[in-house]
């Protein structure tokens, strides 16, 4: 009955959202409350919540305070180098773009964290994007699984997991499932060509000249869009037309010179762009913001200290040194404040769901349903078996539950039928591409809150594609003989 009510709960939850009939934190909440009750164990619920709750803190205070910091290096410049840069390469093609995000990810994921990564990625491709009319979904779904297939680096979290299960070195386990990576992240890249060439198709190859031309600290984005470039501002430096809202360029004249945009400009209007005469930039300090980071880089990945401890550090150094006077602090707080709701609030929404999920013992009912129901005279395949079976499990479940509660179970019935225990660990590494996406991961409300994307619709576009990833690094580690 558990297994049973666990997967409609799941499916009711996925309903829901990619039909719009809930938001994803009032579905988080309510359906497990629910499904609580339905099992007959509503009165422990507070438990399971709290529980839930206490688990996932540490993560939703790492999440506020990186938000914090990383809104600040935008705020301050750090990044808009980067955003240059991938203009130069993007020229306004909408293919360019999109292969320019799942690159720019996937460098930016080197780091270890989805959290980090996602919010490098928005902030500097979001601007771009919305100036060119692209899907933004396009944009979440390529970054996602960009970042699931770099998750596996041995400090990103599933194969130090996977290690610490089994009892194996963790670059027993990730070295030779390099190949097999290394294809599942050049299909993902392959998949960007295909959508930006979608997205090109629609859009039509479009020109910034009036962007990317001249003085290299021009307006690199504008606040709206539609409409012709016209020169503006000092020094004859660029600024784009057509934004009427809270952006940079929005007193840019239109041609007509009436300074409106159209009605259907209204999601770009409250968007604003990177604009390097900001009162919010210190490029005496740049080369000291760029050191703080890559030393908080480098220590998230020596594991020197706690990450949710690394970032607080990190934000009240990057708030004080960068802006010391109290109201200038009280004012970048503020602007930052509204991501750092919405991802906190996910955070422990999500919390109920998982502490529901795991409390009630759903999830190890449903967990080893799957796995007793693998055939007799599959055992010596376990590796395939290990592969195919972490797709939907690394969705529905957190790494933990997965790698600390099924692997070892996978592994004691391959070991049965002579599979070794380090085939099992490197193909419990094939899901990551989808699970990056799971309702369960903190880290794509980063992702889809900064986007402005619904959680719904990301899920709708990603999940088939992010499958399919997971299929060809499963597929290539069988042909090069890894797993």
């Amino acid at each position: 009955m558990l297994t049973i009510l666990g997967f409609v709960m799941i499916a009711t939850f996925l309903v829901l959202i990619m039909m719009k009939k809930m938001s994803p934190m009032g579905a988080l909440v309510l359906i497990p409350a629910l499904f609580c009750v339905l099992v007959g164990k509503g009165a422990h619920l507070g438990d399971y919540v709290l529980k839930g709750v206490g688990e996932l803190a540490p993560t939703a205070a790492m999440l506020m305070f990186a938000i914090i910091y990383f809104g600040v290096m935008i705020d301050v410049g750090l990044f808009d180098p980067i955003v240059r840069m991938i203009l130069r390469f993007c020229k306004a093609d909408p293919m360019r773009v999109v292969v320019g995000t799942a690159i720019l990810a996937a460098i930016v994921s080197l780091d270890g964290d989805g959290s980090t990564t996602f919010m490098i990625t928005v902030s500097a491709m979001v601007p771009l994007y919305r100036r060119l009319k692209m899907s933004l979904v396009v944009m979440t779904g390529v970054a996602a699984m960009a970042n699931g297939v770099m998750n596996t680096l041995p400090w990103g979290g599933p194969t130090a997991r996977a290690a610490a299960a089994l009892k194996v070195d963790a670059s027993d386990i990730f070295v030779p499932m390099i190949p097999a990576l290394a294809a599942g992240l050049l299909f993902v890249i392959a998949l960007s060509y295909g959508l930006g060439l979608r997205e090109r198709k629609r859009l039509g190859v479009l020109t910034l000249d009036e962007v990317t031309a001249g003085d290299p600290e021009q307006v690199l984005v504008g606040a709206g869009s539609g409409g012709k470039g016209a020169k503006g501002g000092k020094g004859g430096k660029a600024a784009l037309t057509g934004g009427a809202g809270s952006g940079t360029d929005a007193e840019a004249q239109s041609p007509n010179g009436s300074g409106t945009s159209d009605a259907s400009d209204a999601d770009d209007d409250e968007f604003k762009g990177l604009d390097p005469n900001r009162a919010t930039l210190r490029p005496k300090l740049y080369w000291f913001n760029a050191a703080i980071t890559i030393a908080l880089l480098a220590l998230m990945v020596t594991e020197t200290m706690p990450i949710p401890v690394l970032f607080l550090l990190a934000a009240a150094v990057a708030l004080t040194v960068n802006f010391p006077q109290m109201n200038d602090q009280k004012a970048r707080i503020a602007a930052h404040a509204e991501n750092v709701v919405n991802v906190s609030g996910m955070v422990f929404a999500a919390a109920v769901f998982t502490g529901v999920l795991t409390g009630t013992g759903m999830v190890e009912h449903m967990a080893r349903w799957l796995v007793d129901g693998v055939p007799e005279g599959m055992g010596p395949q376990m590796g395939i078996v290990t592969g195919v079976l972490s797709i939907p499990l690394t969705y529905f479940m957190s790494n933990d539950g997965f790698y600390f509660g099924i692997v070892p179970i996978l592994a004691e019935a391959g070991a049965a039928h002579g599979v070794s225990t380090l085939e099992i660990a490197r193909a419990s590494l094939v899901g990551q591409a989808l699970h990056m996406s799971s309702p369960l991961v903190p880290a794509v409300y980063v992702l889809v809150g900064m986007a402005k994307v619904e959680f719904g619709d990301h899920t709708r576009f990603t999940v088939k594609w992010a499958v399919l990833t997971s299929l060809v690094v499963l597929a290539a580690g069988l042909l090069f003989g890894i797993i």
